[in-house]
């Protein structure tokens, strides 16, 4: 079985492997990053621990629009680093079979953040992978611009 923290991106269900997820809270005001990749929204601070946000409506090409209050941050942690990613609401958490779960190259070659889809009665779960959302230079421009 697999644990996945369901969350809602507009009109897309998608879903976070819940080992890679630490929390989720209530948006908040996002503080600019100049210098940083044009995917992070800013920085945020959660209990004294700094997060870039990195902002999901651009990585998928939805257009942008402001933080609103009923927006929600999810705490999540890549290879290298925690980071925030503002979604529209969580849903909760939910178990799947392994086998339930289709390779997303099989459905959607193009969405290289996108590690697989579950097809449920209801629709379709867009399963994403944390470290994916970065590449190694953005990581590099995102180390330099935390360290301004």
């Amino acid at each position: 079985m697999t644990s996945l923290l369901a969350f809602r991106l507009d009109e897309w269900r998608c879903a976070l492997p819940l080992m890679t997820v630490e929390r989720s809270y209530r948006a908040v005001a996002i503080t600019p990053l100049p210098g940083a990749p044009a995917k992070i929204m800013g920085i945020v601070n959660v209990h004294g621990v700094v997060h870039p946000v990195i902002d999901l409506r651009h990585c998928f090409g939805l257009p942008t629009r402001p933080l609103s209050p009923a927006d929600h941050l999810i705490i999540g942690r890549t290879w290298r680093r925690s980071v925030a990613l503002v979604v529209n609401s969580v849903e909760g958490v939910f178990d799947c079979a392994q086998a339930d779960i289709a390779a997303a190259e099989t459905i959607l070659p193009d969405m290289e953040y996108v590690s697989g889809i579950l097809r449920l009665k209801d629709g379709m779960v867009l399963i994403h992978d944390l470290d994916r959302f970065l590449s190694l230079d953005e990581e590099t421009l995102l180390d330099q611009a935390l360290e301004t």
